[in-house]
């Protein structure tokens, strides 16, 4: 199964949107699904519910931090900065699909539902990672 079809199926599931697209992504990291899936748990509905930051959007947030991250072992040289602008990447071109980051908006103005946002969350990572 191809990974856009795997996250919305976890959707489908009951996974939220931040679980859904960041469990499609565990063979590209060294957590499980389960570690992943509970580490995204509290950033569905816009982060723990509050309707803010699309838990689709998290998600690529989060898999931007773990591709270019150093570790601590690069302490207390950092490349930060290459994951702050990757993220940015990431987060312009999603907004620029759907005209919001904000899940009170893309769902309150139905711009985008929680499926699309996944679809399309996971296709700008395939694209970019």
């Amino acid at each position: 199964m191809d990974r856009v079809a795997r996250a919305v199926e976890n959707h489908k599931k009951g996974y939220n949107c931040a679980q859904a697209v960041l469990c499609a992504f565990s063979d590209i990291t060294d957590l499980t699904e389960d570690q992943l899936f509970r580490l995204s748990e509290a950033f569905g509905g816009g982060m723990g519910g509050t309707k803010g930051v699309c838990g689709a959007v998290s998600a690529m947030v989060f898999l931007a931090g773990y591709k270019n991250s150093k570790g601590i072992s690069s302490l207390p040289q950092t490349n930060k900065l290459q994951s702050y602008s990757f993220a940015g990447q990431l987060m312009a071109k999603f907004e620029a699909m759907n005209k919001s980051l904000m899940c009170s908006k893309l769902k309150g103005k139905n711009l985008r539902s929680c499926d699309g946002c996944i679809e399309d969350a996971v296709k700008i990572l395939e694209e970019l990672i």
